[in-house]
């Protein structure tokens, strides 16, 4: 029956169908054609082409990674759609068409209407429906969109948070086969400047050479929000002028003609979590998700450039550990899938620290994977740092010079990084308390790094 039936789709095309039996069992079927076309990807590596079908735990656990890991939220989309909670497919039937990534997931009735809708006319919005639509999701969690907006869409994470069209210095409600292309994540609650810690966070890791989704703190009447730019999102005329500078005409022509009707186009991806065909609720290591070996060895494994991801994400491990980024769980990392099979590591995202919090315990901070064995950010030093290179087969003291050389060069950049937020108008009482914290941690690391801490 076609309400037990979801059709995923790729670049507007179908590549196979979930199906849902009376018991609630999932099944899913890559399309025969799609497996034999050249440059294919997977709807996830824990579902490889090289096999047809794919049973129940790996597809639930790839569809609860596509919602919001927020009891509050699933909760009322249930109540609106007159769905079960613990019906991941269910829901999804309501809110499956723009998706994280590139996949959408339509009912089969809606299939012909997707594929054929044009970038239709998107609702342009103003600052002050902005305003409007981050204050109703302060108040309701469940608030993505609002009563009449056409469309759905469900994005991953627990943070309160929409998504909506940018273009040029507009803001739109997508409608027909357009995605949103900008996340809008309003301050969380208790923790007092979140947005502004979580956007000097993300400058302050590409100061340092990681790669990052693009961030602003943006200002709408009287709310304020970290607007995100959507590393999963593509403009096809700034890909049509790439192609133009490399040489490759061809390319170059088929693109400019195709961003007359496809403007925005969706890329590929897929969080960690669904990658090893994990469900959410084992994104921390210590709940028995991945630790850096898993991901590592998935990275050697699939990765277009490994050696560079691997790297990267090692990076990224010894940045969190030198701004107390507590919650780098395997759902706050993501591979892009390019044509024929291979992935890369996404640019950060969701990167913020617990050091100017004074209600959480300083002392007993943890990271979300180990560094050599350890949790605790107090605890993690050069020994930690050579046993998780070890682990990973990387060389290990050029790993703990890494660190060093990461923990050096991070007080200069936190310097530059919150006077660059202050003279752009970034007066949030954060920003200085996040600088000192930052600099004191960095120069704290230096010097166990170095043996001349306790």
């Amino acid at each position: 029956m076609t309400e037990r039936t979801l059709v995923a789709i790729l670049a507007g095309r179908e590549i196979g169908r979930i199906m849902q039996d009376r018991d609630g069992s999932l099944a899913f079927a890559y399309d025969r054609a799609w497996r034999s076309l050249a440059g294919a990807v997977p709807l996830s590596l824990s579902m490889p082409l090289s096999r047809p079908d794919h049973r129940h735990a790996v597809v639930d656990a790839f569809l609860w990674n596509l919602l919001p890991d927020d009891g509050q939220v699933i909760a009322a989309w249930s109540r609106a759609f007159h769905v079960s909670p613990l019906n991941a497919f269910g829901l999804l039937a309501h809110v499956g068409e723009d998706c994280a990534g590139a996949v959408q997931l339509a009912r089969p009735e809606r299939v012909a209407a997707l594929q054929a809708e044009q970038q239709r006319d998107n609702a342009w919005i103003d600052d002050a429906d902005v305003a409007r639509r981050l204050r109703a999701l302060r108040q309701d969690r469940g608030a993505w969109r609002l009563p009449g907006d056409h469309g759905q869409f469900s994005l991953a994470g627990a943070q309160r948070k929409t998504a909506l069209l940018r273009e040029g210095g507009r803001w739109g409600v997508p409608a027909g086969r357009t995605p949103t292309t900008h996340i809008l994540k309003p301050p969380v609650p208790g923790f007092d400047g979140h947005v502004e810690n979580e956007h000097l966070c993300m400058a302050l890791a590409r100061a340092l050479g990681l790669p990052t989704a693009g961030t602003e703190v943006m200002r709408f009447e009287d709310e304020t929000a970290i607007v995100v730019e959507r590393f999963d999102r593509l403009v096809t005329a700034t890909l049509a002028a790439e192609a133009a500078a490399a040489g490759d005409g061809v390319r170059a022509q088929s693109l400019a003609g195709l961003a007359r009707t496809e403007p925005i186009l969706r890329r590929h991806q897929e969080d960690l979590c669904q990658a090893l065909g994990l469900h959410p609720r084992l994104k921390y290591q210590s709940d028995g998700g991945p630790s850096a070996r898993h991901v590592a060895t998935l990275l050697r494994a699939h990765s277009g450039k490994p050696d560079e991801d691997v790297a990267t994400f090692l990076d990224a491990l010894a940045f969190n550990w030198l701004i107390g980024g507590t919650d780098a769980h395997a759902k706050n990392f993501a591979l892009l899938h390019d044509a024929g099979g291979k992935v890369r590591l996404a640019p950060l995202y969701d990167v913020g620290s617990a050091l100017p919090y004074p209600s959480l315990d300083q002392h007993r901070l943890k990271l979300s994977m180990k560094v050599g064995g350890t949790y605790r950010l107090r605890d993690i030093g050069p020994r930690q740092w050579r046993k998780q290179a070890a682990e990973l087969d990387l060389d290990p003291d050029a790993t703990a010079d890494r660190a060093l050389a990461l923990a050096a060069a991070l007080p200069e950049q936190a310097r530059i990084v919150c006077d660059g937020a202050r003279k752009d108008g970034l007066s949030h009482p954060i920003v200085g308390r996040l600088e000192a914290a930052l600099v004191e941690r960095a120069d704290w690391c230096r010097r166990v790094l170095q043996g001349k801490a306790a």
